[in-house]
């Protein structure tokens, strides 16, 4: 029995030891977090977050056991209209002042198989958390031209205006907003 305890104590060590740490690459624009939502049902808004940082640590033969976190500076929104982005920046809707970030914890991961995934988590907007699941698929990952590793996943959920307490009304087609990530990380 002891050394069974061993082997197992000294397989789950091995196991741990092969998790690696990312930073993502974001001042690289390696990175970006994009967003969309109907505009009055009759067309698509997008815009994206130019700022953010985060982290995760991620081991090819264990997705399971990978943690992400990111932070994302909600006055840096830009949906490539200055007074849009005002707007978007006010009291009506991220209120930027009270709110300066949203960030995302993951909680769990489930590995579905070929590279895809369920990123659970608890998202923070204009101060309130709720659960949120990324539908995620890991791109690649190998030696970079400089020397360093690198690690790339894309994912997508939709949130709810609401559920974040932001209640201005777009009208019935535009109450969700959808999010597309693209993650490249540089291993630490």
């Amino acid at each position: 029995m002891k050394k069974l305890t061993l082997a197992l104590a000294a397989a789950l060590s091995l196991s741990t030891a092969q998790a690696a740490d990312y930073v993502i690459d974001s001042k690289g624009a390696h990175a970006s977090i994009n967003f969309k939502i109907q505009h009055l049902g009759y067309s698509w808004l997008t815009g994206r977050f130019n700022d953010f940082k985060g982290n995760f640590s991620y081991d090819d033969s264990a997705p399971s056991a990978a943690k992400i976190m990111v932070t994302i500076d909600t006055d840096s929104i830009d949906s490539n209209h200055a007074e849009r982005d005002k707007h978007l920046k006010s009291d009506d809707f991220l209120n930027v002042d009270d709110f300066p970030q949203a960030k995302f914890v993951s909680t769990k991961i489930v590995d579905k198989g070929n590279g895809m995934m369920d990123v659970m988590g608890d998202f923070t907007l204009h101060g309130v958390t709720k659960p949120i699941t990324i539908e995620a698929k890991k791109i690649g990952e190998g030696k970079d031209p400089w020397g360093g590793y690198r690690a790339g996943f894309m994912g997508t959920t939709t949130i709810a205006l609401k559920d974040y307490g932001i209640d201005y009304d777009l009208g019935p087609a535009s109450q969700t907003v959808e999010l597309e990530l693209h993650v490249e990380g540089v291993k630490q």
